[in-house]
């Protein structure tokens, strides 16, 4: 007891090192306090603790809740067989991930969700709770709910890895590298030394937050530690088949290719075969979650008779899996023209978990490999062009009900965008005639319902989202969104209802200001959020605008930019250019993104050589048009910049 004492009385002055605590920020308290006793108590160094925990929750505690991936507490302890559920993503019964009317998806092609795995079937990642509670004598439910023993836990895992490598409990973090690694649960070496260098790099660098639980963290940086990586050997781990995978260096990514095979008749699956970006442009990032676990998800993007898409990114860990070349099109957005210029990238995860938090980890690689593909593809990395599936519209009226919502109102974009250099800032005036959706995710909590069940409330939880009304008012209702509700009522709190929604780094043009509130043009219509000037949930912008050109009294708008009639050679169908059931009214303007020719993918048969790409005259501009994008003519509208 006594040696637990003092190694506590040692180390807690190291972890609460920096600056003094101020009027706005909390001095460091209970939280930095049980981490530093709980390091003590297993003999690891404070710095390894801390700097795991990071990768893992950013220190936030989520009040007992699971991540998406049945991970509790500060240390993400996985209880899988607690904490998991659902439905795989693209598994609704008559659903087109494909969204090509000219060639639908085949019928009876819906996965169904798989009974729950028996605890003692699931991957030992996904239960390292079970362990730790056989490691410290704390029950399952402390683990799971008392911080303190959380930490514990971690810290058990840790000094039981490290004493299971033959390592000493060493006071020196370099000393811990192969201990590290084998925390995250790789079963490959790439993976695990990943995140092994993310956790040596957050020493190196230091991290000071508030948590979730209002406690501040700090973790003084050590610049000059230098990790033992050559302990990694220890683990044993094999290597994964990484040939031909696009991704950067600085992520574990392994190939699993999606098959492309001849099904009944004239049928194929799972993608197209296409030569991107010669054949064509590449505008789009698509950001889903896969509403499965990892086992699931790979399970499935190797049925020739399921859908698509071209990478896959797990929680714990960061490990990426590629599917589909970035040449090719995968089958993932619902909307065949984005599909066909986009990329997608699913995320182990639920959106709809009552308390839906993703790990440091993950957001991190998925960030390497977005910035990476941004690269690549020279693709800029904004949010006109980096979309969540909640973004990308559907194709014509009667397809709007069925987009998915995924990643929904719980997707950090603010962060997602710092990790990849490209923080929303403001670049125009606090009174500018457009706005960056900006607000503080931790402190900004929308009430939504619907996360366990239909019109139950959702817990607690921070949020990159703000609520649109039509009033300046809490109590006026929610504007409508006549394309998922054509009888005119108003929106909802659902947490899958995107009719009346602005997340973060999305750009709009302001229509009004009036107290503490500010209108943006939205749907068509004035909607109004809270963004008073002491918590502002948005930030002034410049940038280009469209607006109706002189003389038309509204114009329509498209969920896809297809060529125009003229344009279509024989033995191509004819698509037929539907608008959308909502217009642009003038007066109005919308934040333009990408500007591209009408286009058309033609890819109806197994062989790519009778695949055609159509071209027209007609160019479309993208536009911010509600919660999703939109497209409209260019001879429709006149472009202008905001004012500053």
């Amino acid at each position: 007891m006594f040696g637990a004492v003092a190694s506590a009385a040692l180390i807690l002055p190291m972890v609460t090192a920096g600056p003094a605590a101020t009027a706005d920020k909390p001095a460091a308290g209970a939280l930095q306090r049980e981490f530093a006793q709980a390091a003590a108590r297993y003999h690891v160094p404070g710095s390894v603790l801390l700097a795991v925990s990071y990768l893992e929750s950013r220190w936030d505690t989520h009040g007992g809740a699971p991540s998406v991936t049945a991970g509790y507490g500060p240390m993400h302890l996985t209880d899988a067989a607690t904490a998991l559920a659902g439905a795989p993503h693209h598994s609704d019964p008559g659903e087109d991930a494909r969204g090509d009317l000219a060639r639908p998806r085949a019928a009876g092609r819906s996965a169904v969700a798989a009974p729950a795995p028996a605890p003692a079937t699931l991957p030992a990642r996904l239960r390292t709770l079970e362990r730790a509670a056989e490691l410290t004598g704390h029950s399952p439910k402390e683990l799971r709910t008392s911080t303190a023993a959380n930490l514990q836990g971690g810290a058990a895992l840790l000094a039981a890895e490290q004493k299971r490598l033959g390592l000493p409990p060493s006071g020196d973090a370099a000393d811990w590298y192969a201990a590290v690694a084998g925390y995250s649960g790789a079963t490959d070496a790439a993976t695990a030394a990943t995140f092994a260098n993310d956790v040596f790099d957050v020493i190196r660098k230091g991290q000071r937050r508030t948590t979730d639980s209002r406690q501040e963290v700090v973790l003084p940086a050590t610049p000059r530690v230098a990790p033992r990586t050559e302990q990694l050997r220890r683990l044993g781990l094999g290597t994964v088949p990484s040939k031909g995978t696009e991704c950067p260096a600085s992520v574990a990514c392994e190939s699993i290719p999606a098959p492309y095979q001849r099904l009944e008749g004239k049928d194929y699956g799972n993608h197209d075969l296409a030569d991107r970006p010669r054949s064509q442009k590449v505008d789009f990032i698509v950001i889903h979650d896969t509403e499965g676990t990892w086992e699931t998800t790979i399970k499935l993007i190797k049925d020739p008779a399921y859908v698509s898409w071209n990478y896959t990114v797990r929680s714990g860990d960061g490990h990426i899996a590629q599917h589909v070349p970035t040449k090719d099109v995968a089958w993932h957005a619902g909307n065949w023209y984005v599909n066909a210029k986009s990329v997608g990238i699913e995320h182990e995860g639920f959106l709809a978990q009552p308390d839906a938090w993703y790990t440091e980890e993950m957001y991190r690689t998925s960030a390497r490999l977005v910035g990476y593909l941004a690269e690549k593809l020279d693709i800029p990395l904004d949010r006109q062009h980096i979309l969540g599936h909640d973004n990308v519209p559907g194709t014509v009226p009667s397809t709007i009900k069925g987009m998915h919502t995924d990643p929904g109102p719980y997707w950090d974009w603010a962060h997602y965008f710092d990790l990849m250099g490209q923080s929303f800032e403001a670049t125009g005036s606090p009174f500018s005639g457009m706005v960056t959706i900006a607000p503080e995710y931790e402190e900004n909590e929308p009430a939504y319902t619907g996360c366990a069940k239909p019109g139950e409330k959702c817990s607690p939880h921070g949020s990159g989202a703000v609520r649109l009304h039509t009033a300046p008012r809490e109590d006026a209702p929610l504007i409508q969104d006549i394309g998922l509700r054509p009888d005119g009522s108003p929106s909802t709190t659902d947490v899958n209802d995107t009719g009346a929604r602005a997340s973060t780094g999305q750009q709009f043009a302001v229509a009004d200001r009036q107290g503490g509130w500010t209108a943006i043009w939205y749907l068509g219509q004035k909607a109004w959020f809270r963004n008073p000037w002491w918590d502002p949930t948005a930030v002034g912008a410049h940038g280009r605008l469209v607006t109706p050109r002189e003389g038309l009294a509204e114009i329509p708008v498209y969920g896809r930019a297809y060529p125009e009639q003229e344009a279509y050679p024989a033995g191509v169908p004819v698509q037929t250019v539907t608008p959308l059931p909502y217009k642009l009214p003038a007066g109005q303007s919308y934040a333009l993104g990408a500007t591209s020719p009408g286009e058309y993918l033609w890819a109806a048969t197994f062989e790519p050589e009778g695949h055609r790409i159509v071209r027209g005259k007609d160019v479309y501009y993208e536009i911010q048009f509600g919660h999703r994008v939109a497209f409209v003519k260019a001879s429709d509208v006149e472009i202008h910049s905001s004012k500053w």
